[in-house]
């Protein structure tokens, strides 16, 4: 299936939030995610099934003040 992630076009076989991540290299790290706009937390991301042409953002935490 086509995804954006970060907005980059991707192709993907990942059924949901969770494997997609692992596909990506994201699998254990700390980060907060999105899919069309919506917060999805880490606790719902192993059943938040994927669609043709969602939109997905990963956002890693930032230090600084």
């Amino acid at each position: 299936m086509k995804l954006q992630l970060n907005g980059a076009r991707i192709t993907s076989e990942a059924g949901t939030l969770a494997d997609l991540l692992v596909a990506e290299g994201y699998g254990g790290a700390k980060v907060a995610t999105a899919v069309n706009g919506t917060f999805v937390p880490g606790s719902a991301r192993a059943i938040h099934t994927l669609a043709d042409g969602d939109s997905i953002e990963v956002l890693a935490p930032m230090q600084g003040g």
